[in-house]
């Protein structure tokens, strides 16, 4: 049975907890969590990234303050967690003029726009987040809006697809039981799929 058979005969409040990992809207969750079942994964990621861009600015704002900042070094064991460190990976390899920069930027940010700068980090190297971190500066507040609530769509897609692609050893793959495995995590590593 896949996990997404199991995302959708999954206890509500299961699904609701992994799904908050993905997203941490208020709202969110129950939106995405009425739609069920789904007949496949790509229609459950859509409907997330759907649920994601409708979002209110409260919501979206609530579901920014569980994100860290870019270049921040990601600590705790939750899913949300274990998630952002797999995501901003590529920081790793960042040298020093870039994390400054970023330091930098991020306040700049926070100053000018009130929330914490949100870029999908999966895919990108430090220097193109940078990048759009000083791009996005220019921006107004309400296109900058915008571009944070598109980004934090992107981010969830990809997170709830991670939760219905992931399988174990027989193929199966238990949404709970991967929250409960990354949440005892509690050396700051990446749990092993």
């Amino acid at each position: 049975m896949a996990a997404l058979d199991e995302f959708n005969a999954e206890p509500t409040d299961r699904a609701e907890e992994a799904l908050r990992a993905c997203n941490a809207a208020p709202r969110f969750a129950a939106e995405v969590l009425a739609r069920r079942p789904y007949p496949d994964a790509g229609t459950l990621v859509a409907a997330a990234e759907e649920v994601a861009r409708a979002l209110p600015w409260p919501e979206v704002e609530a579901a920014l303050a569980a994100h860290p900042r870019i270049g921040d070094r990601v600590t705790g064991a939750t899913a949300e967690a274990n998630a952002s460190r797999r995501e901003q990976s590529s920081m790793q390899t960042a040298d020093d003029d870039v994390r400054t920069a970023l330091v930098e930027g991020n306040r700049a940010y926070e100053e000018r726009f009130g929330h914490v700068f949100l870029i999908r980090a999966a895919g990108r190297s430090p220097e193109e987040m940078l990048a759009e971190l000083r791009r996005r500066l220019a921006n107004d507040p309400a296109a900058e809006r915008r571009e944070a609530t598109e980004q934090l769509a992107q981010i969830t897609g990809l997170r709830v697809k991670g939760l219905v692609d992931a399988r174990d050893g027989d193929g199966r793959a238990s949404i709970a039981a991967r929250s409960a495995s990354e949440e005892r995590n509690e050396s700051g590593a990446e749990p092993v799929n």
